[in-house]
């Protein structure tokens, strides 16, 4: 009997420590590429996505051991990229759209699940919009025109490691896009 109560008293400790371990540590380069569906950019009659959204960021983790050991504090950088095309119904003119966003993020992090790295955080960053005008237009001429500007960003996200180096990803937010599915790296 007592043999059976340790056993079972040291398979919990076990059991314990491998589903409480940290999937992220201080000092790991995460890597997430991804490709964003729905986005509040352009959206309604005429528009047409020429490039879907990507996008791209780079994480440093440089702070971990937070809540009981489940939890960690990164920084890094995002970069994001959609193209559109809006087109006067029945005519060959339109305008041609890109938005480049690009700026500082921070995340905080915690475990719930062995491999599943949860995270959350915010960005500042700069919207680069600009636009040109295409095709043939009555009254002649091609015309552009540029805007830009700061935008704030909240996400939440996921990442399922299958290894120690590769994981799936999934971002829900504002951004380039609403959701952002892809890959991450470990370096």
């Amino acid at each position: 009997m007592k043999f059976k109560s340790l056993f079972l008293v040291a398979l919990f400790a076990i059991g314990s420590l491998v589903a409480n371990a940290q999937v992220v540590s201080k000092g790991d380069k995460i890597i997430n590429l991804g490709v964003g569906f729905g986005t509040a950019l352009y959206s309604g009659s005429g528009y047409n996505s020429s490039v879907p959204p990507v996008s791209g960021s780079l994480e440093v983790v440089i702070k971990d051991d937070l809540f009981d050991g489940k939890g960690a504090i990164g920084v890094g950088g995002y970069l994001g990229y959609a193209a559109y095309k809006w087109k006067y119904s029945g005519f060959d003119y339109g305008w041609k759209y890109s938005n480049i966003i690009i700026g500082p993020r921070g995340y905080l992090h915690y475990n719930f699940l062995e491999k599943l790295d949860t995270y959350a955080g915010a960005m500042i960053g700069y919207n680069i919009v600009s636009s040109n005008s295409y095709g043939s237009y009555a009254y002649g001429g091609n015309y552009n025109a540029s805007s830009s500007g700061v935008i704030f960003s909240g996400f939440v996200g996921a990442r399922y490691f299958f290894n120690e180096k590769v994981a799936g990803m999934v971002e829900l937010g504002s951004g380039i896009a609403y959701i952002n599915l892809g890959v991450a790296l470990k370096l």
